[in-house]
């Protein structure tokens, strides 16, 4: 079990009628988004080309915020998770942004295609957590 999932069953409101192995996915797949878009950003401003990467570097650091305001709101939600749907749908979205962006400098830029990766995988876990709250 993960810390964050051993968090959220000892919360004292209970058990929540969210899937917690959907919310720990989710919760987990926010912060490695934030510390891979963080880094993407950083490799970024090291390009030799840095004017073609500053969509980039935006894109990365809209999407680290994004991920780390949902993770943290997600992380303290208790059984209201009802209200991050919106938060959790438009972190999804700024995934999906930054992978696209990422995926135009990945053939060149290893860095852009692991935060594509990672943003991938954190749209998918948003897409899933929605699934169960919305059930």
């Amino acid at each position: 079990m993960s810390l964050i999932k051993d968090m959220l069953t000892s919360h004292p409101a209970g058990n929540s009628t969210v899937d917690m192995d959907a919310l720990a996915a989710c919760i987990e797949a926010c912060f490695d988004c934030v510390q891979t878009c963080t880094a993407c950003a950083d490799a970024c401003l090291g390009e030799d080309m840095l004017g073609d990467m500053v969509s980039c570097i935006r894109t990365d650091l809209d999407c680290a915020e994004v991920c780390g305001a949902t993770g943290k709101v997600l992380a303290r939600a208790g059984k209201n998770y009802a209200s991050a749907v919106e938060l959790v749908r438009a972190c999804a979205a700024a995934c999906r942004r930054c992978a696209g962006e990422c995926e135009q400098h990945a053939s060149a830029h290893d860095h852009c295609r692991i935060c594509a990766e990672a943003c991938h995988r954190c749209a998918a876990a948003c897409d899933a957590l929605l699934l169960t709250i919305a059930s």
